[in-house]
């Protein structure tokens, strides 16, 4: 892939680079649990492939609105995302554009990040996750 596929590979992800600077600022502001699961969703919706950049930046400063308003008024982060937070993305997602397969160990990393961002514990084979 050369240089300049690969920008607009980037710019069809995240949408233009301004607007990104400016969410991961906003991002950078919230409350460190808060954070967690938003750069944890993050990842997730980089498994989608969004319609055009335009929709793609208007979707992560949609999360961030989320968040920030979630952090502001004190909601706790499963009052935001629920029990299955892989559920949560893909229909967050569906607003902006078709998605994408999202392979297992994708849905896995959520799920286990928003756990730990949300303060809950899990046991795995007999080890504290």
């Amino acid at each position: 892939m050369s240089d300049a596929e690969k920008g607009g590979f980037l710019t069809k992800m995240i949408g233009p680079k301004r607007r990104w600077r400016q969410y991961k600022a906003r991002v950078k502001q919230l409350p460190e649990n808060y954070r967690t699961a938003v750069e944890a969703i993050q990842r997730y919706l980089m498994h989608f492939a969004p319609t055009d950049g335009d929709s793609s930046a208007s979707m992560f400063e949609d999360l961030a609105d989320l968040f920030e308003q979630a952090a502001a008024d004190g909601t706790p982060i499963r009052g935001i995302v629920g029990e299955d937070p892989a559920e949560f993305v893909e229909a967050f997602v569906r607003n902006y554009s078709e998605g994408g397969y999202v392979p297992t160990r994708a849905r896995k990393q959520l799920t286990d990040a928003i756990t730990r961002a949300a303060g809950e514990d899990t046991v795995e084979e007999g080890k504290t996750v």
